[in-house]
């Protein structure tokens, strides 16, 4: 699919989370256009160095990245690029985070603890995030004032509650981030 207007702007958006969080589902979801996958049926040798301690029914993984485009009008486009979650592929962060105006960072409450690495990284990049809860069938929910204080959240970093797999609540965690980075000082004064 060709870009609908060639002076349409296109914004570079990061999607990140842990291992099997849901990275390239919500791409796919949210995608307009048939998205970019690079992944990758997992080998027994990879068993030994990406645990699936809570995602014990995953059989592929992200070996690059995922890309996706969502226009938002005729001006406006957001490009969607999944990391790989695994630390053995953090090689390509620098390169994928460059240029990027914000990142949606997937959590799951079932292993919670996994998310803390990546909003390392992301912070570390200094890009403006928001975190989006995939709610899995057995996810387990917690108030949340206790999410912002386990994941150690800023208090005007959005935290919003998706499925991965529905386009709507999918693309309202896209939104609060967006609303978040255009309530930026830097943003608010070009």
């Amino acid at each position: 699919m060709y870009l609908r207007n060639p002076d349409q702007q296109l914004v570079k958006v990061i999607v990140s989370g842990p291992f099997g969080v849901g990275k390239t589902t919500i791409i796919r979801t949210l995608s307009e256009i048939p998205p970019l996958r690079t992944e990758e049926v997992m080998t027994a040798t990879g068993s030994l160095v990406d645990h699936l301690h809570g995602v014990r029914d995953k059989t592929t993984t992200t070996v690059g990245l995922d890309y996706g485009r969502i226009s938002l009008g005729d001006d406006l486009a957001l490009c969607l690029f999944g990391t790989p979650g695994q630390k053995r592929f953090h090689a390509l962060w620098e390169d994928l985070t460059r240029g990027a105006l914000g990142a949606l960072v997937l959590a799951d409450t079932r292993r919670i603890g996994d998310s803390f690495e990546v909003m390392g990284m992301i912070e570390e990049q200094g890009i403006e995030y928001a975190v989006a809860l995939n709610d899995f069938p057995d996810s387990p929910h917690y108030p949340e004032e206790d999410l912002r204080q386990a994941l150690d959240l800023a208090p005007d970093t959005p935290l919003v509650t998706c499925d991965a797999r529905d386009r709507g609540t999918s693309l309202n965690a896209l939104l609060a981030l967006a609303e978040h980075v255009l309530k930026l000082p830097a943003l608010e004064q070009s």
